[in-house]
């Protein structure tokens, strides 16, 4: 069975998260730190989820990290892997898996961040396994 791609809808941009954003532009993966408890966080926003401080600064990530949990969804010749990866940072974020035979896919498998095109051109961070 041959699988078509799906489109990627466009992401929602706001000025708080531009810095995010205009870094998957340029094929970089960023999350945000908390100056005063250190801890990294994502989804990007400007107060950190574990201590309430609003002094937060982007990190730039490796791009590394390992599947946490995944679910890939059929519907006709579309076929889409949703998963959470947890950052070599620390972080776990919801993306897509991508570039891969969902069949080959497991938990704790090696992943590294790709970018790919929105609708409207915005590159969206996703993951393929890691070579």
């Amino acid at each position: 069975m041959t699988t078509v791609e799906r489109k990627i809808p466009a992401p929602l941009t706001l000025p708080d998260t531009q810095p995010y954003w205009d870094a998957a532009n340029e094929g970089r993966l960023m999350i945000k730190r908390c100056d005063d408890c250190g801890e990294p966080h994502h989804y990007p926003r400007d107060v950190c989820p574990f201590c309430m401080s609003t002094r937060t600064s982007w990190l730039a990530c490796s791009g590394k990290g390992t599947v946490y949990s995944y679910s890939t969804m059929r519907r006709g010749d579309l076929a889409y892997t949703l998963a959470y990866v947890t950052l070599e940072e620390g972080p776990t974020m919801m993306t897509n898996l991508v570039d891969c035979d969902p069949a080959s896919l497991g938990v704790g498998q090696a992943v590294r961040a790709v970018f790919k095109p929105a609708e409207n051109g915005q590159a969206v961070p996703m993951f393929t396994p890691a070579q």
